[in-house]
């Protein structure tokens, strides 16, 4: 059983020829509104690779906020710990430009009242994984990542949105997962030199003592951990919205640990699955299933 603690959202989505610079008005095409949030994507991408999936959240009492969970209901996603609050839904204000490339500004409205306490005694299982982002408040995810250690189970931490993270502030998660740039800026903060994606990792890994995973976009993914450095190919497409990419990178690979597959075979199948995200426009709509990542592994 995987349980996701985080952030559930809207996204406004429009398409742009390009992102405008600041102070620039692009015209924009007509917006979507397409169910997102960190939170929301990760377990909707990992329900649909085939993990059984809890979502703890908040959404509002607002007009938008059955929307956001028009994807997660239909597959299957356990939805009996959302919170529903007076106020806002969080939205998420994409643009998307020619090349599938995005701008992101989110609006957390309800996520900042997502607790620990929405999460039920006894909720975690020895052989259950705990997946978090950084939408929700960090202090909640700090206490819930120990209650799920506490019982043995494995947490994965996504820092995304980036923040600053001590390895104290890292609390009991045993996997991190970051982009290039998050793993650039978060060597930084721990004051390691080091230049190049592996060595990157390589270096946060033991200064943080903890497995430690950067997606690479195009480049695929790389790891380091216990295990030594694994890198895994993307798989090669022509991307038409990058938005979501690395929460079903995310999702897919927490879904596959889950179920027990080791380290490199978790990684081959959630770079392929976040290649296959971009293929398609939209965050929820995007994600494959199990079928679709076996299909284009063969």
């Amino acid at each position: 059983m995987i349980t996701v603690f985080g952030s559930i959202n809207v996204d406004l989505v429009c398409d742009v020829a390009k992102i405008p610079n600041p102070g620039e008005t692009v015209l924009g095409s007509d917006y979507s509104l397409i169910p997102g949030g960190k939170g929301a994507n990760q377990a909707l991408a990992a329900r649909r690779a085939g993990a059984d999936v809890r979502l703890i959240g908040t959404i509002g009492d607002d007009d938008i906020a059955d929307a956001a969970l028009t994807e997660l209901t239909p597959a299957g996603v356990d939805l009996s710990a959302v919170a529903r609050r007076q106020g806002t839904t969080g939205v998420a204000i994409i643009t998307v430009d020619a090349r599938g490339e995005n701008t992101i500004v989110v609006s957390s409205g309800a996520n900042k009242a997502t607790h620990a306490g929405q999460v039920g005694a006894g909720a975690f299982a020895a052989t259950d994984t705990l997946l978090l982002q950084m939408e929700v408040r960090h202090e909640e995810n700090l206490q819930v990542a120990r209650r799920a250690a506490e019982a043995g189970a494995r947490v994965v931490l996504s820092i995304a949105p980036f923040a600053p993270l001590t390895p104290k502030e890292l609390g009991p998660a045993s996997v991190i997962v970051v982009n290039e740039h998050e793993a650039a800026d978060l060597a930084r903060y721990v004051g390691l030199s080091a230049r190049g994606d592996q060595a990157v990792v390589n270096a946060l890994a033991r200064r943080l003592d903890r497995t430690v995973i950067a997606t690479l976009g195009p480049n695929g993914a790389v790891a380091s951990g216990p295990g030594g450095l694994v890198h895994v190919p993307a798989l090669p497409v022509t991307p038409v919205d990058t938005t979501g990419a690395g929460d079903t990178f995310a999702g897919v690979l927490a879904a596959f640990l889950d179920e027990g597959a080791d380290l490199r075979t978790a990684m081959a199948n959630a770079a392929i699955a976040g290649s296959l995200s971009c293929t398609k426009k939209g965050a929820q709509p995007s994600f494959p299933t199990r079928v679709d990542i076996e299909a284009a592994r063969e």
